[in-house]
């Protein structure tokens, strides 16, 4: 799947991330929403800055991936107003370039954007393999009442595939966005 979404073309890239744009804003969840994740592309990833552009003008609170320094595998979010003031992290991924008082955990949020490597019909994905999300995420896990954040998977659709194993510190998804279709989940 890296592959296939690495092989696309600018212009395919292009069309992808009107379609998700598309997708994204009629959703009831990002409709909704007050505070949201997105992410930057990286390694084919389909983009959803299109979609944040429009969430900073419909003034929603914007958040994106923050590398918690802290020796774990996990994720913290910064609001960003702006995609002008970035660092890269130590994947060489932008991240908000703010003072880490600024920073937020998941469970303040009200809807995360996630990326993924492919996802099933039963809100399972795949990820880069780090565990960022689920590390993150794992209040949603332990606790079945808690329902905030919801997290939504973005995807090109041929990520969508047929099935996905879940592990014991897997997160599912609650759906997932994709540049042609919406997919919801009941987990």
């Amino acid at each position: 799947m890296r592959v296939a979404r690495r092989a696309l073309t600018s212009a395919q890239q292009r069309n992808a991330a009107r379609g998700l744009l598309y997708q994204i804003l009629k959703h009831p969840l990002y409709q909704r929403s007050r505070r949201i994740a997105f992410y930057l592309p990286n390694d084919g990833e389909i983009d959803p800055t299109l979609a944040l552009l429009k969430a900073l003008d419909r003034n929603k609170e914007c958040y994106l991936p923050v590398l918690y320094r802290g020796g774990e595998n996990r994720l913290l979010f910064g609001r960003t107003l702006t995609l002008m003031n970035m660092k890269l992290n130590r994947f060489g991924i932008p991240e908000p370039n703010i003072a880490k008082y600024g920073w937020v955990f998941s469970n303040e949020l009200d809807l995360i954007l996630a990326p993924l490597v492919a996802f099933d019909d039963e809100g399972n994905r795949i990820g880069m393999g780090g565990g960022f999300y689920d590390s993150s995420l794992k209040h949603l896990r332990l606790n079945r009442n808690w329902q905030r954040p919801y997290v939504l998977g973005l995807a090109h659709e041929f990520q969508r595939i047929e099935s996905i194993g879940r592990n014991a510190w897997d997160v599912p998804l609650r759906g997932a966005i994709t540049d042609q279709q919406i997919y919801k989940f009941e987990n």
